[in-house]
C-alpha cells in the first residue's frame, strides 16, 4: 500500500499550487516565489542529507547539472502557468507530461511505436482540445501553450532523473542538487528583478509554496520507491482532483462538463502513457 502516498502527494503538490497561485495575486514576482521556494526546499534536504548521511559527492555531476538547469526551468514556467489560468486546467495540462515522456523514449530509449503508444497519445491530445474548448480566448490559449511547454519540460525532467536513477544516484542527492541549483539560478533571476516586502500573509504563503513542494517530493518517493510503480503514476492525478476542489472552494472556479471530459481523457492518456512506457522496461 505504499504507493498511496501517492494521494498525499497529489495533495502537497496542490497545495503548492494554491499557494503559487495567492503569492502571484498578492503581488510577488515570478521570480520572487521560485527563490522562497527552492530555498526552503534546499535547507530541508540539507537536513535531510546530512540526517540520513548521504554522500554529495557524485562522478555524475554534469548530469545533475542539466537536471537542475531543467527542472529550474520546468518549475519557473508552471508557476507562470498556474498565474494565468484556473488552477485545475493549469494542473492538467502540466500533467500531459507523460505522453511527451513517451515520445521521448521512443526516440532515445527505443521504445516500440504500437497502437497503444497511438491510442495514449491521442486521448492526450482530445484531452486538451476538450478541455479548452470553448474556451479558444487569447488569453488562454496563451496561458495553455505555457502549461504545455511545462509539460514538456517536465517530461525532460523525468527522464534525466530515470537516467540519475539508472546510475545509481540516491534519489535525496539527485532532490538536493536540484534545489541548490534552482537556488543559484534564483538569485540570478533575482538580480535582475525586485524583492517585494514580506508581509505576515505573504510569508505564509511563500512558505507554503517551498513546504508542500518539499512534502509533495518526498511523498511521491516514497511511493514510487516503495510501492507499484504503475499504480504510483496512475494516482499521481489524485493532484488534478485535490486542485479542482480547491479552485471551486477558494476561487469559485467552475468547469463545464467538456472540460471535465478533457480532464479525464488527459488522465486517462497518462496512465496509458505510464504504462506502456513501463511495458518497455520489462
Amino acid at each position: 500500500m505504499q504507493s498511496l502516498w501517492m494521494i498525499v502527494a497529489g495533495f502537497f503538490f496542490a497545495g503548492m499550487g494554491v499557494c503559487v497561485k495567492l503569492s502571484a495575486r498578492e503581488g510577488y514576482s515570478l521570480a520572487e516565489i521560485v527563490l522562497y521556494r527552492s530555498v526552503i526546499m534546499l535547507f530541508i534536504m540539507l537536513a535531510l542529507v546530512r540526517w540520513r548521511n548521504v554522500q554529495l559527492a557524485t562522478p555524475h555531476w554534469h548530469r545533475h547539472v542539466k537536471r537542475g538547469v531543467t527542472g529550474f526551468c520546468s518549475l519557473s514556467v508552471y508557476f507562470y502557468a498556474i498565474s494565468l489560468l484556473p488552477l485545475a486546467t493549469a494542473v492538467t495540462l502540466n500533467y500531459t507530461s507523460p505522453v511527451f515522456l513517451m515520445l521521448m523514449l521512443m526516440f532515445f530509449r527505443g521504445l516500440r511505436f504500437n497502437l497503444g503508444i497511438m491510442s495514449a497519445l491521442g486521448l492526450g491530445f482530445l484531452g486538451v482540445v476538450f478541455l479548452l474548448h470553448p474556451s479558444f480566448e487569447e488569453q488562454i490559449l496563451f496561458g495553455a501553450t505555457v502549461a504545455l511547454a511545462s509539460a514538456v519540460l517536465t517530461a525532460m525532467v523525468y527522464f534525466d532523473v530515470s537516467d540519475l536513477g539508472q546510475r545509481g544516484e540516491p534519489a535525496a542527492r539527485t532532490v538536493f542538487y536540484f534545489s541548490l541549483i534552482s537556488t543559484l539560478l534564483s538569485l540570478v533571476w533575482i538580480a535582475f528583478s525586485r524583492l517585494n516586502p514580506i508581509t505576515v500573509q505573504g510569508f505564509f504563503m511563500l512558505a507554503g509554496t517551498g513546504g508542500f513542494a518539499t512534502l509533495g517530493q518526498l511523498a511521491m518517493t516514497r511511493a514510487y520507491s516503495h510501492g507499484k510503480v504503475l499504480l504510483s503514476a496512475s494516482l499521481t492525478y489524485t493532484a488534478v482532483v485535490f486542485a479542482t476542489l480547491f479552485g471551486v472552494v477558494l476561487w469559485g472556479e467552475h468547469l463545464g462538463w467538456m472540460e471535465f471530459l478533457g480532464m479525464a481523457l488527459v488522465m486517462a492518456s497518462g496512465i496509458s502513457a505510464n504504462y506502456f512506457s513501463s511495458r518497455k522496461k520489462k
